[in-house]
């Protein structure tokens, strides 16, 4: 589909020495926020390696102590433990991929690694969704003796683990990834809260029915979570418009710059989890119009929208010979670096 902006007034303004002040604070607004979302990757990356240190050594633990003990309910929810340190793996590796820089086979970097990761993962917690209602249907249909006392002492220190980790992901850059992680760390922490709850039911009144039946309730909640990462993280891949801009409103915004007499070819997408970018054709009534009206086009779109790569290609009618009118397209891609 085809969208056609034009500017509802055409009044200009001479280019002044107070826009090339605009200019040179747009270009170190530019410089900063890309040296900012290096470090905020940087600190997510660290989150993650701690938070999965944290997960797999207790993993371990648990693996070890139900070999000692003979216990099966440790030995499964060290298996548990251990998929989500796959989980937090799969981010980790991602997030340390997303920081390789642009080359000559990924000409915008490796930024989109982290939302693959972070759709891996939502793929992943489905699986583990259907798990949990299916076991909790079988549980239904043929009760198992739960020892309670044993279910709540486990669950108290697995929910210590995953409040430690949960902050630990909450320090961090709010990624997909990260978020993706945080979820899976979410969804312990719950199952952690109701395995308590259902100790204590199983405990005091011995109806065994509480733990599938809490289970079911919690496996509800990370779905709704799920499925919003999942779609949040679908739409980057597809280079849909960021669910935060509204793509008209960004075309009337460069429409409405002075100079510039209509806007075609937009178009808006995520390159990666932090950076958002733009390309367009606007038409302008003469070449000299151009440098004034992209360092204004620029300001707008990073300024107002967040959009810091941007690509605009002039366009403008040029008298031929004979009175005929032709469009000569300049080609411009520039960035502030």
């Amino acid at each position: 589909m085809s969208h056609s902006f034009h500017a509802h007034n055409e009044h200009d303004h001479l280019h002044t020495p107070h826009d090339d002040d605009h200019m040179a604070n747009h270009e170190q607004r530019v410089h900063g926020h890309g040296l900012a979302g290096h470090a905020a990757r940087a600190a997510s990356s660290r989150s993650l390696t701690l938070a999965l240190a944290i997960t797999f050594g207790y993993a371990l633990v648990e693996a070890a102590g139900g070999v000692w003990s003979g216990s099966l309910a440790l030995l499964s929810d060290a298996g548990h433990m251990l998929t989500d340190s796959m989980a937090l793996f799969l981010a980790v590796l991602m997030a340390r991929v997303s920081q390789k820089p642009a080359s000559s086979h990924h000409s915008y970097g490796m930024g989109r690694a982290e939302v693959v990761g972070a759709f891996i993962n939502g793929l992943f917690m489905l699986g583990v969704i259907v798990y949990i209602a299916v076991e909790a249907v079988a549980r239904m249909l043929h009760p198992l003796p739960v020892n309670g006392a044993g279910v709540m002492a486990i669950a108290l220190v697995g929910l210590a683990v995953n409040l430690l980790s949960a902050w630990v992901l909450s320090q961090g850059a709010h990624s997909l990834n990260s978020r993706a992680a945080l979820l899976h760390v979410m969804g312990d922490l719950l199952g952690s809260v109701a395995a308590i709850v259902a100790g204590a039911v199983i405990y005091f009144t011995g109806w065994t029915l509480a733990d599938p039946i809490l289970s079911v309730l919690v496996a509800l909640l990370i779905l709704n979570s799920t499925w919003r990462l999942l779609r949040q993280s679908l739409l980057v891949l597809m280079e849909g418009v960021p669910a935060h801009l509204d793509y008209n409103k960004v075309g009337r915004g460069l429409a409405a710059v002075p100079g510039v007499l209509s806007v075609h070819d937009l178009h808006i997408w995520t390159m990666s989890a932090e950076r958002v970018a733009l390309s367009a054709h606007l038409r302008v009534a003469s070449p000299g119009d151009w440098p004034r009206v992209l360092a204004h086009c620029q300001r707008t779109l990073s300024g107002r929208y967040g959009i810091d790569h941007i690509t605009l290609q002039p366009e403008w009618p040029l008298a031929a010979p004979g009175g005929r009118q032709l469009k000569v397209a300049v080609r411009a891609s520039e960035r502030p670096q």
